[in-house]
Parts: C-alpha cells; sequence; structure tokens
C-alpha cells in the first residue's frame, strides 16, 4: 500500500525518521545503498558521503531514498530524485516523488 507524500511535507516525514538509506548504482550495474542522516530544505535532501557514493551518484544521478518507518508507524518513506555531488563528499537529492509504503496486509 502507498500513500503520495507532497514535496513540501517531506522535511517532516524525514524528521520523524532520522536515517535514510541512499541507493546509488555503481559502474558494474550494482546497486549500493549507505545508511545516513540526510538535512532537507524543501524538496532538496543533502547527504555526506565516501568516494563510491558520490562517484556513483555523479555518473548515474538518478537515485531514490529509503527511510524505515519510525516507532509506532508501519510505513517506509520512499523518495525518488536526481542527485548531484557538491565538492567531493556532499551528494544533493533534488525529489521528484514521495510516497509512504507498507506492505500490503
Amino acid at each position: 500500500m502507498s500513500i503520495p507524500v507532497e514535496l513540501d511535507q517531506l522535511a517532516a516525514q524525514v524528521a520523524d525518521r532520522g536515517f535514510g538509506y541512499l541507493l546509488t548504482v555503481g559502474d558494474d550495474g550494482r546497486s549500493h545503498a549507505v545508511a545516513l542522516r540526510p538535512t532537507v530544505d524543501g524538496a532538496v535532501l543533502r547527504f555526506e558521503v565516501g568516494g563510491r557514493t558520490a562517484a556513483n551518484a555523479a555518473a548515474r544521478p538518478d537515485v531514490a531514498v529509503v527511510l524505515p518507518p519510525h516507532p509506532g508507524d508501519e510505513f517506509s518513506l520512499v523518495v525518488d530524485g536526481t542527485a548531484r555531488v557538491e565538492g567531493s563528499t556532499t551528494v544533493v537529492v533534488v525529489a521528484h516523488s514521495a510516497i509512504r509504503h507498507r506492505p500490503a496486509p
């Protein structure tokens, strides 16, 4: 089951969760996930990352962020966006869409 999240509500949804997994794709086509605490400004998420994640995001900017449910909620937050790299250690993700998602009963 999925519930759309308006992008102007993204910051509140992220704040409730604290951390998320930034998903990028490597040169070999395999996914790469790192657990990070983003900062959020509107529909923009910023992550401090390592070299591999930055290189993946620069080469293939379509990324996803998955934030697990917070206590008392069964919905994860899934964000799709486009990444850009600032400096060598910051990935900035501009969100295109977001949903709250849980397994079907």
